[in-house]
Protein backbone atom coordinates (compact mmCIF):
# COMPACT_ATOMS: atom_id res chain seq x y z
CA UNK A 1 0.00 0.00 0.00
CA UNK A 2 2.81 2.08 0.39
CA UNK A 3 3.92 2.39 -3.09
CA UNK A 4 0.26 4.11 -3.88
CA UNK A 5 0.39 6.33 -1.24
CA UNK A 6 1.16 9.18 -3.67
CA UNK A 7 -1.89 8.22 -5.94
CA UNK A 8 -4.08 8.31 -2.78
CA UNK A 9 -3.51 12.01 -1.88
CA UNK A 10 -3.97 12.76 -5.32
CA UNK A 11 -6.95 11.22 -6.49
CA UNK A 12 -8.86 11.41 -3.09
CA UNK A 13 -9.32 7.49 -2.93
CA UNK A 14 -8.51 5.54 -0.16
CA UNK A 15 -9.47 2.17 2.03
CA UNK A 16 -10.50 1.60 5.43
CA UNK A 17 -7.77 -0.84 5.88
CA UNK A 18 -4.40 0.15 8.18
CA UNK A 19 -1.15 0.82 6.17
CA UNK A 20 0.17 -2.63 7.22
CA UNK A 21 -2.51 -4.42 5.11
CA UNK A 22 -1.76 -5.63 1.59
CA UNK A 23 -4.51 -5.72 -1.13
CA UNK A 24 -4.95 -9.21 -1.56
CA UNK A 25 -5.86 -9.33 2.22
CA UNK A 26 -9.26 -7.98 1.35
CA UNK A 27 -12.19 -10.44 0.55
CA UNK A 28 -15.80 -10.17 -0.12
CA UNK A 29 -17.55 -11.74 3.07
CA UNK A 30 -20.66 -12.88 3.41
CA UNK A 31 -23.15 -10.98 5.52
CA UNK A 32 -26.52 -12.20 4.56
CA UNK A 33 -26.90 -16.16 4.95
CA UNK A 34 -28.80 -18.35 2.90
CA UNK A 35 -29.73 -21.02 5.41
CA UNK A 36 -31.67 -24.80 3.70
CA UNK A 37 -35.03 -24.12 5.00
CA UNK A 38 -35.19 -21.30 2.69
CA UNK A 39 -34.45 -18.63 5.40
CA UNK A 40 -32.12 -15.63 5.83
CA UNK A 41 -30.06 -14.97 8.61
CA UNK A 42 -28.02 -11.63 9.28
CA UNK A 43 -24.13 -12.25 9.97
CA UNK A 44 -24.57 -9.21 12.55
CA UNK A 45 -20.54 -9.32 13.90
CA UNK A 46 -19.44 -9.38 10.01
CA UNK A 47 -21.85 -6.36 9.31
CA UNK A 48 -20.94 -4.52 12.60
CA UNK A 49 -17.36 -4.45 12.15
CA UNK A 50 -17.13 -3.40 8.72
CA UNK A 51 -20.24 -0.64 9.24
CA UNK A 52 -19.08 0.08 12.86
CA UNK A 53 -15.37 0.58 12.19
CA UNK A 54 -14.57 4.03 13.86
CA UNK A 55 -12.58 4.90 11.03
CA UNK A 56 -15.78 5.23 8.46
CA UNK A 57 -18.83 4.64 11.13
CA UNK A 58 -19.71 8.51 10.92
CA UNK A 59 -19.46 8.97 7.25
CA UNK A 60 -21.57 8.66 4.56
CA UNK A 61 -21.78 5.82 2.47
CA UNK A 62 -23.00 4.78 -1.36
CA UNK A 63 -24.05 1.51 -1.70
CA UNK A 64 -23.32 0.26 -4.93
CA UNK A 65 -25.41 -3.27 -6.05
CA UNK A 66 -25.73 -5.49 -8.21
CA UNK A 67 -28.95 -7.88 -8.75
CA UNK A 68 -30.68 -10.54 -11.36
CA UNK A 69 -30.38 -13.97 -12.64
CA UNK A 70 -28.23 -16.23 -11.48
CA UNK A 71 -25.24 -16.68 -13.98
CA UNK A 72 -25.43 -13.32 -15.95
CA UNK A 73 -22.09 -12.52 -14.79
CA UNK A 74 -22.58 -10.45 -11.85
CA UNK A 75 -19.52 -11.30 -9.44
CA UNK A 76 -17.28 -11.01 -12.69
CA UNK A 77 -18.82 -7.43 -13.08
CA UNK A 78 -18.28 -6.11 -9.28
CA UNK A 79 -14.31 -7.03 -10.02
CA UNK A 80 -14.54 -4.54 -12.77
CA UNK A 81 -15.53 -2.02 -10.17
CA UNK A 82 -12.80 -2.89 -7.84
CA UNK A 83 -10.22 -2.96 -10.72
CA UNK A 84 -11.63 0.79 -11.09
CA UNK A 85 -11.29 1.22 -7.08
CA UNK A 86 -7.95 -0.18 -6.84
CA UNK A 87 -6.52 2.07 -9.44
CA UNK A 88 -7.48 4.79 -7.89
CA UNK A 89 -9.28 6.24 -10.63
CA UNK A 90 -6.22 6.62 -13.29
CA UNK A 91 -7.34 6.25 -16.97
CA UNK A 92 -5.13 3.41 -17.93
CA UNK A 93 -7.15 0.86 -15.47
CA UNK A 94 -7.84 -1.03 -18.08
CA UNK A 95 -4.72 -1.12 -20.10
CA UNK A 96 -2.56 -3.72 -18.12
CA UNK A 97 -3.37 -6.99 -20.55
CA UNK A 98 -2.06 -9.40 -17.84
CA UNK A 99 -4.03 -8.25 -15.31
CA UNK A 100 -6.54 -10.58 -13.65
CA UNK A 101 -9.98 -10.40 -12.34
CA UNK A 102 -9.89 -13.40 -10.30
CA UNK A 103 -9.11 -11.78 -7.43
CA UNK A 104 -12.00 -10.16 -6.38
CA UNK A 105 -15.29 -11.13 -5.56
CA UNK A 106 -16.05 -14.92 -6.37
CA UNK A 107 -17.04 -16.27 -9.75
CA UNK A 108 -16.04 -19.17 -11.84
CA UNK A 109 -17.70 -20.21 -15.27
CA UNK A 110 -20.39 -22.76 -15.88
CA UNK A 111 -23.98 -23.16 -15.71
CA UNK A 112 -24.28 -23.90 -12.06
CA UNK A 113 -24.71 -21.18 -9.18
CA UNK A 114 -21.70 -20.01 -7.13
CA UNK A 115 -22.88 -16.96 -4.97
CA UNK A 116 -25.09 -17.38 -1.95
CA UNK A 117 -26.88 -14.86 -0.17
CA UNK A 118 -25.12 -11.43 0.01
CA UNK A 119 -21.54 -10.60 0.08
CA UNK A 120 -19.97 -7.16 0.48
CA UNK A 121 -16.56 -6.34 -0.46
CA UNK A 122 -14.54 -5.88 3.12
CA UNK A 123 -12.87 -3.02 2.07
CA UNK A 124 -14.59 0.12 2.37
CA UNK A 125 -13.01 2.22 -0.19
CA UNK A 126 -13.09 6.24 1.01
CA UNK A 127 -13.62 8.85 -1.90
CA UNK A 128 -13.36 13.04 -1.12
CA UNK A 129 -16.43 14.07 -3.48
CA UNK A 130 -15.73 17.69 -5.29
CA UNK A 131 -17.86 19.08 -2.78
CA UNK A 132 -15.50 18.04 0.08
CA UNK A 133 -17.55 15.37 2.21
CA UNK A 134 -15.38 12.30 2.55
CA UNK A 135 -18.30 9.40 1.65
CA UNK A 136 -17.59 5.67 2.04
CA UNK A 137 -18.28 3.09 -1.16
CA UNK A 138 -20.00 -0.35 -0.49
CA UNK A 139 -19.83 -2.57 -3.00
CA UNK A 140 -22.42 -5.59 -2.57
CA UNK A 141 -23.00 -8.97 -4.70
CA UNK A 142 -26.26 -10.71 -4.56
CA UNK A 143 -27.19 -14.50 -4.79
CA UNK A 144 -28.69 -14.77 -8.51
CA UNK A 145 -32.42 -15.56 -8.85
CA UNK A 146 -34.41 -17.96 -10.65
CA UNK A 147 -32.31 -21.03 -10.33
CA UNK A 148 -33.38 -24.60 -9.39
CA UNK A 149 -33.13 -24.49 -5.52
CA UNK A 150 -34.48 -20.54 -4.64
CA UNK A 151 -38.18 -20.27 -4.20
CA UNK A 152 -39.96 -17.10 -5.58
CA UNK A 153 -39.87 -15.82 -2.06
CA UNK A 154 -36.05 -16.35 -1.74
CA UNK A 155 -35.39 -14.32 -4.92
CA UNK A 156 -37.74 -11.62 -4.08
CA UNK A 157 -35.96 -11.46 -0.85
CA UNK A 158 -32.66 -10.73 -2.00
CA UNK A 159 -33.82 -8.70 -4.77
CA UNK A 160 -35.77 -6.58 -1.87
CA UNK A 161 -32.90 -6.15 0.56
CA UNK A 162 -30.44 -5.28 -2.32
CA UNK A 163 -33.10 -2.85 -3.96
CA UNK A 164 -34.16 -0.88 -0.14
CA UNK A 165 -30.28 -0.87 0.87
CA UNK A 166 -28.75 0.47 -2.24
CA UNK A 167 -28.41 4.44 -3.30
CA UNK A 168 -27.88 2.40 -6.86
CA UNK A 169 -29.53 -0.76 -7.94
CA UNK A 170 -27.84 -2.68 -11.06
CA UNK A 171 -30.68 -4.47 -12.33
CA UNK A 172 -28.43 -6.98 -14.00
CA UNK A 173 -30.19 -8.64 -17.43
CA UNK A 174 -29.56 -10.84 -20.48
CA UNK A 175 -29.66 -9.54 -24.16
CA UNK A 176 -32.71 -7.68 -23.42
CA UNK A 177 -35.47 -6.19 -21.00
CA UNK A 178 -38.72 -8.27 -20.88
CA UNK A 179 -41.98 -7.22 -19.19
CA UNK A 180 -41.28 -9.94 -16.37
CA UNK A 181 -38.32 -8.05 -15.32
CA UNK A 182 -40.45 -5.48 -15.03
CA UNK A 183 -42.91 -7.11 -12.80
CA UNK A 184 -40.29 -8.11 -10.58
CA UNK A 185 -40.63 -4.58 -9.18
CA UNK A 186 -43.91 -4.48 -8.66
CA UNK A 187 -43.15 -5.03 -4.42
CA UNK A 188 -41.49 -1.79 -4.85
CA UNK A 189 -43.13 0.40 -6.66
CA UNK A 190 -46.10 -0.31 -4.27
CA UNK A 191 -44.46 0.20 -1.65
CA UNK A 192 -42.55 3.65 -2.92
CA UNK A 193 -46.32 4.31 -3.13
CA UNK A 194 -47.19 4.56 0.21
CA UNK A 195 -43.90 5.84 0.79
CA UNK A 196 -44.67 9.14 -0.76
CA UNK A 197 -47.88 9.58 0.37
CA UNK A 198 -45.70 10.06 3.81
CA UNK A 199 -43.23 12.28 2.25
CA UNK A 200 -42.40 13.73 -1.13
CA UNK A 201 -39.30 12.38 -1.36
CA UNK A 202 -38.63 9.34 -4.04
CA UNK A 203 -38.21 6.78 -2.05
CA UNK A 204 -35.52 4.78 -3.96
CA UNK A 205 -32.25 6.51 -5.94
CA UNK A 206 -31.02 5.21 -8.56
CA UNK A 207 -31.75 1.97 -11.08
CA UNK A 208 -29.77 1.01 -13.63
CA UNK A 209 -31.01 -1.41 -16.42
CA UNK A 210 -27.85 -3.56 -17.34
CA UNK A 211 -28.86 -5.11 -20.47
CA UNK A 212 -25.42 -7.78 -20.84
CA UNK A 213 -24.65 -9.71 -24.34
CA UNK A 214 -26.67 -6.99 -26.50
CA UNK A 215 -27.01 -8.07 -29.84
CA UNK A 216 -29.00 -5.36 -31.80
CA UNK A 217 -26.57 -2.17 -31.78
CA UNK A 218 -27.72 -1.66 -35.28
CA UNK A 219 -31.15 -0.91 -33.54
CA UNK A 220 -29.99 1.22 -30.40
CA UNK A 221 -26.16 1.44 -29.97
CA UNK A 222 -23.92 0.26 -27.02
CA UNK A 223 -23.54 2.25 -23.86
CA UNK A 224 -25.62 4.91 -21.76
CA UNK A 225 -27.08 6.68 -25.00
CA UNK A 226 -28.39 3.85 -26.84
CA UNK A 227 -29.59 2.35 -23.36
CA UNK A 228 -31.37 5.70 -22.63
CA UNK A 229 -33.57 5.41 -25.81
CA UNK A 230 -33.96 1.39 -25.31
CA UNK A 231 -35.43 2.29 -21.62
CA UNK A 232 -37.50 4.98 -23.30
CA UNK A 233 -39.61 3.05 -25.60
CA UNK A 234 -39.91 0.21 -23.27
CA UNK A 235 -41.24 2.07 -19.96
CA UNK A 236 -42.87 4.53 -22.94
CA UNK A 237 -46.49 4.60 -21.71
CA UNK A 238 -49.57 4.07 -24.43
CA UNK A 239 -53.39 3.61 -24.46
CA UNK A 240 -53.46 0.45 -25.44
CA UNK A 241 -51.73 -1.64 -22.85
CA UNK A 242 -53.21 -2.82 -19.47
CA UNK A 243 -53.95 -0.71 -16.61
CA UNK A 244 -51.03 -3.18 -14.37
CA UNK A 245 -48.59 -2.56 -17.48
CA UNK A 246 -49.08 1.59 -17.30
CA UNK A 247 -49.00 1.62 -13.53
CA UNK A 248 -45.92 -0.63 -13.28
CA UNK A 249 -44.11 1.92 -15.96
CA UNK A 250 -45.61 4.99 -13.91
CA UNK A 251 -44.92 3.42 -10.62
CA UNK A 252 -41.30 2.66 -11.58
CA UNK A 253 -40.93 6.49 -13.01
CA UNK A 254 -42.65 7.67 -9.96
CA UNK A 255 -40.30 6.02 -6.86
CA UNK A 256 -36.84 6.36 -8.54
CA UNK A 257 -34.71 9.40 -8.75
CA UNK A 258 -33.00 8.12 -11.73
CA UNK A 259 -34.12 5.27 -14.29
CA UNK A 260 -31.18 4.56 -16.89
CA UNK A 261 -30.31 1.72 -18.94
CA UNK A 262 -26.42 0.61 -20.17
CA UNK A 263 -26.49 -1.71 -23.60
CA UNK A 264 -23.50 -3.72 -22.50
CA UNK A 265 -21.92 -6.35 -25.81
CA UNK A 266 -20.85 -9.86 -25.52
CA UNK A 267 -17.41 -10.08 -23.74
CA UNK A 268 -16.01 -12.56 -25.80
CA UNK A 269 -16.29 -16.86 -26.70
CA UNK A 270 -12.95 -17.16 -24.35
CA UNK A 271 -15.20 -15.84 -21.82
CA UNK A 272 -17.90 -17.74 -22.19
CA UNK A 273 -16.93 -20.99 -23.05
CA UNK A 274 -13.50 -21.63 -22.24
CA UNK A 275 -13.18 -23.34 -18.40
CA UNK A 276 -9.50 -22.44 -18.15
CA UNK A 277 -10.58 -18.73 -18.60
CA UNK A 278 -9.37 -16.65 -15.22
CA UNK A 279 -10.14 -13.51 -15.96
CA UNK A 280 -6.83 -11.63 -17.76
CA UNK A 281 -8.38 -8.39 -19.26
CA UNK A 282 -6.08 -8.99 -22.52
CA UNK A 283 -8.30 -12.17 -23.21
CA UNK A 284 -11.70 -10.11 -22.70
CA UNK A 285 -13.12 -8.44 -25.83
CA UNK A 286 -12.06 -4.98 -26.93
CA UNK A 287 -15.47 -4.39 -27.77
CA UNK A 288 -16.64 -5.06 -24.42
CA UNK A 289 -13.70 -3.50 -22.86
CA UNK A 290 -14.61 -0.30 -24.81
CA UNK A 291 -18.20 -0.37 -23.00
CA UNK A 292 -16.77 -1.17 -19.38
CA UNK A 293 -14.30 1.74 -19.84
CA UNK A 294 -17.54 3.89 -19.71
CA UNK A 295 -19.92 1.80 -17.99
CA UNK A 296 -17.56 1.80 -14.71
CA UNK A 297 -16.54 5.39 -14.59
CA UNK A 298 -20.48 6.65 -14.31
CA UNK A 299 -20.69 4.70 -11.08
CA UNK A 300 -17.53 5.05 -9.34
CA UNK A 301 -16.50 8.60 -10.56
CA UNK A 302 -16.06 11.57 -7.96
CA UNK A 303 -18.87 13.40 -9.54
CA UNK A 304 -21.30 10.12 -10.10
CA UNK A 305 -21.15 8.77 -6.95
CA UNK A 306 -25.05 9.09 -4.97
CA UNK A 307 -24.96 8.78 -1.37
CA UNK A 308 -27.65 6.72 0.33
CA UNK A 309 -30.48 8.56 1.37
CA UNK A 310 -33.75 7.79 3.25
CA UNK A 311 -36.43 9.92 3.76
CA UNK A 312 -34.78 12.68 2.40
CA UNK A 313 -31.57 12.33 4.85
CA UNK A 314 -28.26 11.10 3.88
CA UNK A 315 -27.54 7.97 5.24
CA UNK A 316 -24.27 7.38 6.95
CA UNK A 317 -22.85 3.85 7.76
CA UNK A 318 -23.73 3.37 11.68
CA UNK A 319 -27.32 4.10 10.54
CA UNK A 320 -26.99 1.76 7.50
CA UNK A 321 -26.43 -0.51 10.13
CA UNK A 322 -29.48 -0.12 11.80
CA UNK A 323 -31.90 -0.43 8.29
CA UNK A 324 -29.73 -3.81 7.80
CA UNK A 325 -30.90 -5.50 10.93
CA UNK A 326 -34.73 -3.74 10.79
CA UNK A 327 -35.37 -4.98 7.08
CA UNK A 328 -33.74 -9.22 7.76
CA UNK A 329 -36.08 -9.06 10.67
CA UNK A 330 -39.03 -7.98 8.32
CA UNK A 331 -38.16 -10.83 5.76
CA UNK A 332 -37.12 -13.37 8.21
CA UNK A 333 -40.67 -14.83 8.05
CA UNK A 334 -42.15 -17.23 6.07
CA UNK A 335 -44.20 -15.34 3.51
CA UNK A 336 -43.36 -11.97 1.56
CA UNK A 337 -43.84 -8.91 3.55
CA UNK A 338 -46.67 -6.23 2.48
CA UNK A 339 -45.49 -3.42 1.50
CA UNK A 340 -47.07 -1.41 4.32
CA UNK A 341 -45.07 -3.90 6.53
CA UNK A 342 -42.01 -2.45 4.47
CA UNK A 343 -42.66 1.04 4.96
CA UNK A 344 -43.83 0.36 9.26
CA UNK A 345 -40.44 -1.41 9.08
CA UNK A 346 -38.73 1.62 7.09
CA UNK A 347 -40.13 4.30 9.35
CA UNK A 348 -38.71 1.75 12.74
CA UNK A 349 -35.53 1.50 10.94
CA UNK A 350 -35.23 5.42 10.56
CA UNK A 351 -36.07 6.02 13.89
CA UNK A 352 -33.55 3.35 15.50
CA UNK A 353 -31.57 4.96 12.99
CA UNK A 354 -32.35 8.57 14.88
CA UNK A 355 -31.52 6.86 18.01
CA UNK A 356 -28.05 5.89 17.54
CA UNK A 357 -26.35 8.70 16.48
CA UNK A 358 -28.12 11.31 18.53
CA UNK A 359 -26.62 8.52 21.63
CA UNK A 360 -22.97 8.69 19.58
CA UNK A 361 -23.19 12.67 20.19
CA UNK A 362 -23.71 12.34 23.70
CA UNK A 363 -21.49 9.27 24.16
CA UNK A 364 -18.73 11.49 22.26
CA UNK A 365 -19.35 14.55 24.24
CA UNK A 366 -19.09 12.76 27.77
CA UNK A 367 -16.29 11.35 26.55
CA UNK A 368 -14.75 14.68 25.74
CA UNK A 369 -14.91 15.21 29.76
CA UNK A 370 -14.27 12.03 31.48
CA UNK A 371 -13.60 9.73 28.65
CA UNK A 372 -10.99 6.96 29.77
CA UNK A 373 -8.05 9.08 29.50
CA UNK A 374 -9.55 12.06 31.19
CA UNK A 375 -8.39 12.47 35.35
CA UNK A 376 -11.92 12.44 37.96
CA UNK A 377 -13.53 15.39 38.02
CA UNK A 378 -16.38 16.47 41.11
CA UNK A 379 -19.67 14.85 40.89
CA UNK A 380 -21.29 18.08 40.44
CA UNK A 381 -19.30 19.01 37.00
CA UNK A 382 -19.94 15.70 35.85
CA UNK A 383 -23.89 16.12 36.25
CA UNK A 384 -23.86 19.71 35.26
CA UNK A 385 -21.92 18.27 31.50
CA UNK A 386 -24.45 15.58 31.87
CA UNK A 387 -27.42 17.41 31.88
CA UNK A 388 -26.01 19.81 28.85
CA UNK A 389 -24.79 17.06 26.37
CA UNK A 390 -28.31 15.31 26.95
CA UNK A 391 -30.24 17.95 26.14
CA UNK A 392 -27.69 18.73 22.69
CA UNK A 393 -28.69 14.83 22.02
CA UNK A 394 -32.39 15.11 22.55
CA UNK A 395 -31.78 18.20 20.45
CA UNK A 396 -30.32 16.20 17.49
CA UNK A 397 -33.11 13.79 17.48
CA UNK A 398 -35.71 16.35 17.22
CA UNK A 399 -33.91 18.02 14.45
CA UNK A 400 -33.35 15.16 12.43
CA UNK A 401 -36.11 14.16 9.57
CA UNK A 402 -37.95 11.21 10.55
CA UNK A 403 -40.66 8.78 9.24
CA UNK A 404 -44.04 7.86 11.15
CA UNK A 405 -44.85 10.87 12.61
CA UNK A 406 -44.55 12.95 15.69
CA UNK A 407 -46.56 10.49 17.90
CA UNK A 408 -45.01 7.75 16.97
CA UNK A 409 -41.52 8.96 17.13
CA UNK A 410 -42.04 10.18 20.66
CA UNK A 411 -41.83 6.51 22.00
CA UNK A 412 -37.99 6.51 20.29
CA UNK A 413 -37.38 9.62 22.09
CA UNK A 414 -38.05 8.09 25.25
CA UNK A 415 -36.09 5.58 23.80
CA UNK A 416 -32.91 7.70 23.83
CA UNK A 417 -33.89 9.09 26.99
CA UNK A 418 -33.58 6.49 28.83
CA UNK A 419 -30.47 5.19 26.87
CA UNK A 420 -28.45 8.32 27.71
CA UNK A 421 -29.61 7.78 31.42
CA UNK A 422 -27.96 4.41 31.63
CA UNK A 423 -25.04 5.10 29.44
CA UNK A 424 -24.51 7.82 32.35
CA UNK A 425 -24.12 5.59 35.12
CA UNK A 426 -21.72 3.98 33.32
CA UNK A 427 -19.68 7.28 33.11
CA UNK A 428 -20.15 7.62 36.68
CA UNK A 429 -19.06 4.16 37.37
CA UNK A 430 -16.07 5.10 35.21
CA UNK A 431 -15.56 8.52 36.94
CA UNK A 432 -16.00 7.07 40.24
CA UNK A 433 -13.05 4.56 39.73
CA UNK A 434 -10.64 7.11 38.52
CA UNK A 435 -11.12 8.81 42.15
CA UNK A 436 -7.97 7.46 44.28
CA UNK A 437 -9.79 7.78 47.69
CA UNK A 438 -12.47 5.63 46.81
CA UNK A 439 -10.65 3.07 45.71
CA UNK A 440 -8.45 3.42 48.69
CA UNK A 441 -11.66 3.32 50.59
CA UNK A 442 -11.34 -0.87 51.14
CA UNK A 443 -7.55 -0.04 52.74
CA UNK A 444 -8.27 3.21 54.65
CA UNK A 445 -11.15 1.81 56.26
CA UNK A 446 -9.23 -1.51 57.75
CA UNK A 447 -6.23 0.42 58.18
CA UNK A 448 -8.54 2.70 60.41
CA UNK A 449 -9.74 -1.01 62.27
CA UNK A 450 -6.65 -1.83 62.63
CA UNK A 451 -5.35 1.31 64.68
CA UNK A 452 -8.30 1.46 66.75
CA UNK A 453 -8.24 -1.71 68.03
CA UNK A 454 -4.67 -1.47 68.72
CA UNK A 455 -5.14 1.58 70.76
CA UNK A 456 -8.40 0.54 72.54
CA UNK A 457 -6.55 -2.95 73.16
CA UNK A 458 -3.62 -0.48 74.84
CA UNK A 459 -6.04 1.36 77.10
CA UNK A 460 -7.79 -2.16 78.10
CA UNK A 461 -4.33 -3.84 79.39
CA UNK A 462 -3.92 -0.92 81.15
CA UNK A 463 -6.87 -0.83 82.69
CA UNK A 464 -6.38 -4.86 83.63
CA UNK A 465 -9.68 -5.72 81.08
CA UNK A 466 -7.15 -8.75 79.13
CA UNK A 467 -9.78 -10.28 78.16
CA UNK A 468 -11.74 -7.16 76.27
CA UNK A 469 -8.06 -6.34 75.66
CA UNK A 470 -7.39 -9.85 73.88
CA UNK A 471 -10.73 -9.93 71.92
CA UNK A 472 -9.70 -6.70 70.57
CA UNK A 473 -6.36 -7.85 69.15
CA UNK A 474 -7.96 -11.02 67.12
CA UNK A 475 -10.25 -8.49 65.39
CA UNK A 476 -6.49 -6.76 64.59
CA UNK A 477 -5.31 -9.74 63.97
CA UNK A 478 -8.52 -10.20 61.43
CA UNK A 479 -7.99 -6.92 60.00
CA UNK A 480 -4.59 -7.19 59.01
CA UNK A 481 -5.35 -10.60 57.06
CA UNK A 482 -8.14 -9.11 55.34
CA UNK A 483 -5.96 -6.25 54.47
CA UNK A 484 -3.21 -8.66 53.21
CA UNK A 485 -5.57 -11.00 51.61
CA UNK A 486 -7.23 -8.09 49.86
CA UNK A 487 -4.16 -6.81 48.62
CA UNK A 488 -2.85 -10.19 46.93
CA UNK A 489 -6.55 -10.17 45.35
CA UNK A 490 -6.54 -6.91 43.74
CA UNK A 491 -2.68 -6.84 42.68
CA UNK A 492 -2.90 -10.43 41.36
CA UNK A 493 -6.29 -10.67 39.79
CA UNK A 494 -6.99 -13.71 41.37
CA UNK A 495 -10.26 -14.42 43.70
CA UNK A 496 -11.79 -11.56 43.05
CA UNK A 497 -15.17 -12.80 44.56
CA UNK A 498 -13.59 -12.82 48.24
CA UNK A 499 -11.69 -9.24 47.67
CA UNK A 500 -15.71 -8.56 46.43
CA UNK A 501 -16.68 -9.73 49.86
CA UNK A 502 -13.84 -7.50 51.87
CA UNK A 503 -14.96 -4.38 49.78
CA UNK A 504 -18.38 -5.17 50.82
CA UNK A 505 -17.45 -5.48 54.75
CA UNK A 506 -14.93 -2.29 54.60
CA UNK A 507 -18.42 -0.28 53.04
CA UNK A 508 -20.57 -1.22 55.67
CA UNK A 509 -18.01 -0.29 58.21
CA UNK A 510 -17.01 2.82 56.65
CA UNK A 511 -20.86 3.62 56.48
CA UNK A 512 -21.62 2.33 59.86
CA UNK A 513 -19.20 3.24 61.81
CA UNK A 514 -15.95 5.37 60.57
CA UNK A 515 -18.06 7.91 58.33
CA UNK A 516 -19.99 8.78 61.62
CA UNK A 517 -17.11 9.09 63.56
CA UNK A 518 -15.77 11.23 61.17
CA UNK A 519 -19.24 13.11 61.21
CA UNK A 520 -18.98 13.31 64.92
CA UNK A 521 -15.24 14.67 65.49
CA UNK A 522 -16.61 17.25 62.70
CA UNK A 523 -19.43 18.84 64.39
CA UNK A 524 -16.94 18.55 67.92
CA UNK A 525 -14.66 20.68 66.27
CA UNK A 526 -17.06 23.25 64.52
CA UNK A 527 -18.64 24.06 67.84
CA UNK A 528 -15.06 24.41 69.22
CA UNK A 529 -14.22 26.98 66.32
CA UNK A 530 -17.13 29.03 67.17
CA UNK A 531 -15.13 32.18 67.10
CA UNK A 532 -13.58 31.43 63.82
CA UNK A 533 -16.26 31.96 61.01
CA UNK A 534 -19.61 29.95 62.09
CA UNK A 535 -22.67 31.53 60.76
CA UNK A 536 -26.11 31.00 62.13
CA UNK A 537 -29.28 30.48 61.00
CA UNK A 538 -31.89 32.61 61.79
CA UNK A 539 -34.67 30.96 59.71
CA UNK A 540 -33.72 27.47 61.31
CA UNK A 541 -33.71 28.80 64.72
CA UNK A 542 -30.36 29.63 65.73
CA UNK A 543 -29.11 26.22 63.92
CA UNK A 544 -25.58 26.49 62.78
CA UNK A 545 -24.30 26.03 59.36
CA UNK A 546 -21.00 24.40 59.24
CA UNK A 547 -17.93 25.58 56.77
CA UNK A 548 -17.74 23.66 53.58
CA UNK A 549 -14.79 22.48 54.64
CA UNK A 550 -16.83 20.15 57.34
CA UNK A 551 -19.33 18.96 54.87
CA UNK A 552 -19.52 15.09 54.98
CA UNK A 553 -21.35 14.04 51.30
CA UNK A 554 -22.54 10.47 51.35
CA UNK A 555 -20.87 8.22 48.71
CA UNK A 556 -24.61 7.34 47.83
CA UNK A 557 -25.12 11.07 46.31
CA UNK A 558 -23.39 13.31 43.55
CA UNK A 559 -23.88 16.50 45.70
CA UNK A 560 -22.42 17.94 48.92
CA UNK A 561 -25.29 18.72 51.65
CA UNK A 562 -24.22 21.70 53.91
CA UNK A 563 -25.04 19.82 58.30
CA UNK A 564 -26.63 21.28 60.60
CA UNK A 565 -26.40 21.18 64.48
CA UNK A 566 -28.39 22.72 66.82
CA UNK A 567 -27.46 25.72 69.17
CA UNK A 568 -25.57 25.44 72.09
CA UNK A 569 -27.13 26.69 74.84
CA UNK A 570 -25.12 29.27 76.88
CA UNK A 571 -24.33 29.78 80.51
CA UNK A 572 -26.10 32.19 80.89
CA UNK A 573 -29.49 30.11 80.74
CA UNK A 574 -28.56 27.17 82.15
Amino acid sequence: MSGSAALLSENGISSNNGPSNEQSEAKAVQIVVTKPDHTFELDEEALSKLLLDPRISDRHVVVISIAGAFRKGKSFLLNFLLQYMNSHGDDSWLNEATVSLSSGFPWKGGSERHTTGILVWDEVYTVKLPSGRQVAILLMDTQGAFDSQMTVKDCATVFALSTMLSSVQVFNLSQNIQEDDLQHLQLFTEYGRLAMQESPDKPFQKLLFLVRDWSYPYEFEYGLTGGQRKLDKILKINESQHHELRRVRDNIRGCFSEVSCFLLPHPGLRVATDPRFNGVLGEIDEQFKEQIRELIPSLLRKDKLIVKEINGELIKCRELYEYFKRYMDLFSGDELPEPKSMLQATAEANNLAAVAVSKDVYSKGMEMVCGGDKPFISPERLESHHEQVKQFSLSKFDTIKKMGGESFSCEYRQRLFNEIDDSYIEFIKQNVAKNIFHTARTPATLFVVIIACYLQSGILSMLGLYGFSNLLNLFMGIGIVALSLWAYCRYSGEYREIAEVIDQIAEYLWQSIVSKMYYKLSQAAAVNSHSSGIQYSASSGGSILLPESYNVASPKTSGISTAKVSPLKSKKNM
